[in-house]
């Protein structure tokens, strides 16, 4: 690994619309720290309103990594994040600050503190096959070549989630092993890195409130003409990143198959489910300390609460 990783090591998760930015802002501001991305989709150019994207606006308040690293038609996985994000955390080591994981992406954080399980290579020409053939034959053909190859895997990946598909598939095809196999081998928790691990919480209500709300004001704000735009760049319907939420769904619209008020509700009801999704995931750690997002400075002055009072060492590799 690279040098050290930084003394304060706080990891703000919780579910989409939660307010996560503004809470990590306020925090990084207060402890003279930096924000490292841990959303799968931010680190896409180009995909700004649909992913929540800081601000330049908040760049410019607190230094952040991993934003804007790839081109839309990359491809980005747990491991990659890891292998980014480990020299980031040494960056912010140098710098003596504190370094703050913000995102959603339960399983890129989960790799990155517990340790990640070994995946085979896979040859670019296997992704792009089941690519065609989901843009050709639709999910539900992929969907029943996993619940055969991968019953396991299919059980926990949702009908309608094509990008975990794909790379249960693809794994599947290019090694021979299903994926849950190559999971099981090597289990996360080897070396893991010690972090506060901060969820925010409201009620689900007041949760999907925001979620519609929030839905609205990005495609007020442009998010049809962000995704127009990445269609006229060349980017093709198929592409990883048109997989995201709402995404795909703009796509479709875009293309003359759905009405703008059928994808709004669409965009909506999917948001809310991955958010249940994420809940449910960070639920299951019980070392996530669970705060409700009463607003950034209400939070921060909480969470600086509990890092005056537990103080165990954080941000060292434990042994």
């Amino acid at each position: 690994m690279e040098s050290g990783f930084p003394e304060t090591l706080i990891a703000i998760v919780g579910p989409t619309a939660v307010g996560k930015t503004s809470v990590a802002l306020e925090l990084a501001e207060r402890l003279d720290g930096e924000i490292v991305n841990a959303d799968s989709l931010q680190v896409y150019r180009g995909l700004d309103l649909g992913t929540a994207k800081p601000t330049a606006e908040e760049r410019n308040r607190v230094p952040h990594h991993l934003l804007d690293i790839l081109n839309p038609d990359e491809e980005f996985s747990a491991g990659e994040f890891v292998r980014r994000a480990r020299p980031a955390l040494a960056e912010i080591a140098e710098h003596g600050r504190a370094a703050l994981l913000v995102g959603g992406s339960g399983l890129y954080l989960r790799a990155l503190l517990d340790g990640i399980s070994p995946m085979p290579t896979v040859p670019p020409e296997v992704r792009e096959e089941l690519m065609r053939q989901l843009e050709s034959e639709g999910l539900a053909s992929l969907r029943r070549e996993l619940e055969r190859v991968d019953p396991e895997t299919a059980r926990r990946v949702e009908e309608n989630d094509p990008q975990r598909t794909v790379r249960a598939l693809e794994v599947a095809r290019a090694s021979g092993r299903p994926l849950s196999s190559w999971q099981s081998d090597r289990p996360f928790g080897e070396r893991p890195l010690q972090a506060f691990r901060i969820g925010l919480t409201l009620p689900r209500a007041i949760l999907y409130d925001r979620i519609s709300a929030r839905v609205g004001r990005m495609l007020r704000d442009g998010w049809v003409e962000e995704v127009r735009g990445l269609l006229d760049a060349g980017l093709r319907p198929s592409a990883r990143a048109f997989q995201a939420l709402g995404y795909r769904e703009l796509v479709l619209y875009i293309r003359g198959e759905l009405a703008l008020e059928e994808a709004t509700e669409r965009i909506v009801r999917a948001t809310r489910r991955f958010a249940k999704r994420q809940w449910t995931w960070f639920r299951r750690d019980p070392r996530v300390r669970w705060l409700p997002s009463d607003g950034p400075r209400t939070v921060v002055s909480e969470i600086l609460a509990i890092l005056d009072r537990d103080d165990p060492g954080r941000g060292h590799v434990e042994t």
